[in-house]
C-alpha cells in the first residue's frame, strides 16, 4: 500500500547505507536501453555508489505477473508501456508511488505539475514520450512516401513491410491508412463494425509482412533490404539514421504517442534503492541528457529548455522530437484505458487471424 510504501521509504536517506548496495533495471535493450544507461545508470552510480544491474527484455511487462505470483521477484524497476502499467497497477502487482516524493522541477514547480498530463499514475512515473511510425529505406523505395495510405500501397511501393507482432498500433494504423481520421480512430475500435475494418485493412497487405518482436529488430530489417518499409519506435530510427548513417527516413503522418513508465514490482527485493532511482532518473536534468542520446520526449516540462544536442554534438534534437509540432499533425495519443480493458481480447483475435 502507498502509506506503508513511504512510511518506509520517507527513512530511505538513513537506511540506505544498511541496504543492497544495488538495484536491477529491467528496460527494453538496444539504443533506448544505452540512454538509459548513460542518462540514469551511470550517474546514479556516480552519486550514490548503488550499482545498477541492466536486464533487457522483449517486453519488461512480461514478466512482473509471474514473478509476483510466485513470490519470486528479482526486478527492482521496470520500464513499461502505459497500459501494461495501469493494468499492472489495477492487478495489485505494482507498488503505488506517491508523486509528492518526487523533486521539483528545475524551476520549481512541484512535480505533479511539472510532469505533463498523463504521465504520472498510481503506481508509475513516465520518463518519455515516444512514438511508433513507420519509416522507410530510401535506397529501396522510388520516391518518397508520405502518408500511412502509402504504407499500405503495395502497387505504388511494392515490397516487404515489418510489422509488430501485436494488435496494439497495428489496428489503428490500419485505420488512418483506411481515411479514418485519427480524433475518431478509438471511437471506431471501440465497435465491432470498426474492429472488422482494421482487420480488413490489414490483410491487403498480410502476405507482404515480415513480423518483428523487439524494437531493435525494424532497424535491421530496413537495413539488410529484408523490408522496403517497418513501423517502428522512433528513436530507433534516429538512432540508426543519424548515429549509423544509415538512409533511413521518418513518416510522422499517423503516429501513435505513447508514454514508457518507470513500475516496481509487488515484493522488490531493494525497494528504496528502488525508490531513490525513480526519483533521481525523473528529474529536470536527467530527463534532459536522455535526449542526448535517442529522440525521446522527457516527460518534464521544465525538462524541454534544456534539450540540446544529439552526442554527436551537432544534431540539434527538437525536430526530432514526437512531440515536435511538425510531427503531430494527424497524430495518436494511444488510449491506454482503451488497451487496458481490451488488449486480451483484441490480442487473441489478431493471434487468429495471425494463424489462419
Amino acid at each position: 500500500m502507498k502509506t506503508t510504501l513511504f512510511l518506509t521509504t520517507a527513512l530511505a536517506g538513513f537506511a540506505f547505507a544498511a541496504s543492497a548496495n544495488e538495484v536491477t533495471v529491467m528496460s527494453w535493450g538496444g539504443a533506448y536501453g544505452k540512454s538509459q544507461i548513460e542518462a540514469y545508470h551511470k550517474p546514479f552510480t556516480a552519486e550514490t555508489g548503488v550499482s545498477v544491474n541492466s536486464v533487457d527484455a522483449d517486453n519488461p511487462a512480461t514478466p512482473i505477473k509471474a514473478q509476483v505470483e510466485a513470490g519470486n521477484v528479482t526486478i527492482d524497476v521496470a520500464d513499461v508501456e502505459y497500459s501494461d502499467a495501469v493494468r499492472l497497477c489495477d492487478e495489485g502487482l505494482l507498488e503505488e508511488f506517491d508523486s509528492s516524493m518526487l523533486p521539483d522541477g528545475a524551476d520549481g514547480t512541484p512535480a505533479a505539475e511539472d510532469f505533463i498530463e498523463g504521465a504520472l499514475t498510481d503506481c508509475a512515473v513516465a520518463n518519455i514520450v515516444w512514438s511508433t511510425v513507420y519509416a522507410y529505406n530510401t535506397d529501396s523505395v522510388d520516391g518518397a512516401p508520405m502518408s500511412m495510405a502509402d504504407f499500405y500501397d503495395l502497387e505504388k511501393y511494392p515490397g516487404k513491410r515489418g510489422m509488430r507482432k501485436a494488435a496494439k498500433a497495428n489496428l489503428e494504423m490500419a485505420l488512418i491508412a483506411d481515411g479514418v481520421p485519427a480524433g475518431e480512430v478509438y471511437e471506431m475500435l471501440e465497435t465491432d463494425e470498426g474492429v472488422d475494418k482494421a482487420f480488413a485493412k490489414l490483410e491487403t497487405i498480410k502476405d507482404s509482412i515480415v513480423w518483428w518482436e523487439a524494437g531493435a529488430q525494424p532497424p535491421q530489417l530496413l537495413a539488410d533490404g529484408e523490408v522496403v518499409m517497418s513501423t517502428a519506435y522512433n528513436g530507433r530510427i534516429f538512432n540508426a539514421a543519424v548515429g549509423e548513417n544509415q538512409p533511413f527516413e521518418i513518416v510522422w503522418d499517423g503516429q501513435i504517442l505513447d508514454f514508457d513508465l518507470f513500475v516496481i514490482p509487488k515484493g522488490a527485493p531493494n525497494l528504496e534503492n528502488a525508490v531513490e532511482f525513480i526519483k533521481f532518473s525523473t528529474d529536470t536534468q536527467r530527463l534532459a541528457d536522455q535526449a542526448k542520446w535517442i529522440s525521446y520526449g522527457p516527460a518534464r516540462k521544465s525538462s524541454g529548455a534544456l534539450v540540446g544536442l544529439y552526442q554527436d554534438g551537432k544534431t540539434e534534437m527538437a525536430s526530432h522530437m514526437p512531440t515536435a509540432a511538425a510531427n503531430l499533425t494527424n497524430a495518436i495519443v494511444n488510449d491506454f484505458e482503451f488497451w487496458a480493458d481490451r488488449d486480451t481480447e483484441l490480442s487473441e483475435r489478431f493471434n487468429a487471424w495471425l494463424a489462419n
